[in-house]
C-alpha cells in the first residue's frame, strides 16, 4: 500500500525523446521531444490515435527500442548507458510487461507461463511454483493452474499474462491496448482487477489504451498526438 505523506518518487523520467523512423523524405518522427515522468504508484493511461507514437514510447520505456535522440532513466538507471546484456537483466527485474495477444506459451500451463520469469530469475522451484499459484489466485485463476492457454477464454489467458506481469515484483508494468482482443464486459474487469492490484501493492501501471473502460480508471490521463504528449491530467 502507499503511505499516506511518502514522498513519490519517478519511477520513469523521458526527457526530449526522439524517434524517427527512416531518412531523408521518407522519415517519420514518431516521437518529437517527449518529456515525462511516471510516478512511483501511479495507474496511468497513454491515450491517442492511431500513428500518435503510444507504442513506440511504450517501447522506448521498456527498453525495447533506442532513441534517435533523448534519455530514458528507469528507477535510477539511464538506459543509454547499459549493455545489452544489463538492459535485459533491467527488464526482467523492473519490468512487467501485458500484451494484447497475450504472448502465453501454447504448450505450458498457466502455472508454467507465470513460472516462467521467476525461472530466468534463478528462483527456485518449490518457491516458483508457490509465487505462481499466488499470482494466479490474485488475478482470480484459482483452481486454473493447469489449464494451458488453448482451454482458457480470451480474458482468462490476460489474466494468465497479467499474474506473469506482477509475479516478480516489477517496479512498472507496461500494457500496451491489453483490453482491445476482449468484450466490453470481459474489459471493465480486468482494468478494475489492475487497478486493485494497483491501489493493494502499489505497482506503477502504464497502460496504452483507446479502450473508455481502462480510462475510466486512470488516474492519470496522458494522451498523445503526432508523437508529443498534448495534454497530461490528474483526476
Amino acid at each position: 500500500m502507499q503511505h499516506e505523506g511518502k514522498e513519490m518518487k519517478p519511477i520513469v523520467s523521458c526527457t526530449g525523446l526522439t524517434k524517427v523512423f527512416g531518412k531523408g523524405e521518407l522519415a517519420v518522427h514518431a516521437l518529437a521531444g517527449v518529456d515525462l515522468e511516471i510516478m512511483e504508484g501511479d495507474f496511468a493511461t497513454l491515450a491517442g490515435p492511431s500513428g500518435s507514437g503510444k507504442t513506440t514510447l511504450l517501447n522506448m520505456i521498456g527498453a525495447l527500442d533506442h532513441p534517435t535522440e533523448g534519455e530514458v532513466v528507469i528507477d535510477g538507471a539511464k538506459l543509454s548507458g547499459l549493455s545489452k546484456a544489463a538492459l535485459s537483466d533491467l527488464r526482467l527485474h523492473k519490468i512487467g510487461f501485458i500484451f494484447q495477444a497475450y504472448n502465453l506459451v501454447p504448450v505450458l500451463s498457466a502455472r508454467e507461463n507465470v513460472e516462467f520469469v521467476l525461472r530466468l530469475l534463478r528462483v527456485p522451484a518449490t518457491e516458483r511454483q508457490t509465487r505462481a499459484d499466488a499470482a494466479l489466485a490474485d488475478v482470480g485463476l484459482q483452481g486454473m493452474e493447469t489449464r494451458r492457454p488453448s482451454a482458457l477464454s480470451g480474458g482468462q489467458q490476460q489474466r494468465v499474462a497479467i499474474a506473469r506481469a506482477l509475479v516478480a515484483r516489477p517496479r512498472i508494468v507496461l500494457a500496451d491496448e491489453p483490453t482491445a482482443n476482449l468484450d466490453s464486459g470481459t474489459s471493465a474487469d480486468l482494468v478494475a482487477l489492475m487497478y486493485r492490484l494497483n491501489q493493494e501493492s502499489g505497482v506503477t501501471f502504464l497502460i496504452g489504451t483507446h479502450d473508455p473502460s481502462v480510462m475510466a480508471h486512470s488516474k492519470r490521463h496522458i494522451e498523445m498526438i503526432d508523437g508529443k504528449i498534448g495534454s497530461d491530467t490528474y483526476s
